[in-house]
């Protein structure tokens, strides 16, 4: 890279970084390492996060995520982790209804019971 492509791509760095050559291009050159590597390591962070929510929206029904998964992939459901998060956050009638298709596929997701929190007073805290 010449001199003006590399101050061009140093925009917006403080101190000598945006200004002199020799820290401009080794700044740069880090900088995109970064990108390149950062790239990756962002679909593999959404796809954690997918994961956790769909983990948060099954076990409010008494499954855990790795049960819900197998029910599903035995009754052949094929949606895919990013889908099923946005249906367990926007769309929680469907996901009960797909909880449910996952129960009834694998023995292993019975439903849990889980009895209601209460405090000092005996009053239950879920109302």
């Amino acid at each position: 890279m010449n001199k003006k492509e590399v101050l061009k791509l140093a925009k917006g760095f403080r101190g000598r970084a945006k200004n002199c050559i020799r820290i401009a291009r080794e700044r740069v050159e880090k900088a995109l390492q970064y990108s390149y590597r950062d790239r990756r390591n962002k679909k593999r962070d959404m796809r954690s996060l997918w994961i956790q929510r769909i983990n948060a929206g099954t076990r409010q029904h008494g499954v855990n995520y790795g049960n819900f998964m197998h029910g599903l992939m035995k009754e052949n459901v094929q949606l895919n982790r990013k889908v099923l998060s946005e249906i367990s956050m926007h769309e929680p009638y469907s996901f009960k209804a797909l909880v449910d298709i996952s129960r009834a596929a694998f023995p292993g997701n019975k439903p849990s019971a889980v009895p209601p929190l209460e405090n000092k007073k005996g009053l239950s805290l879920l109302v």
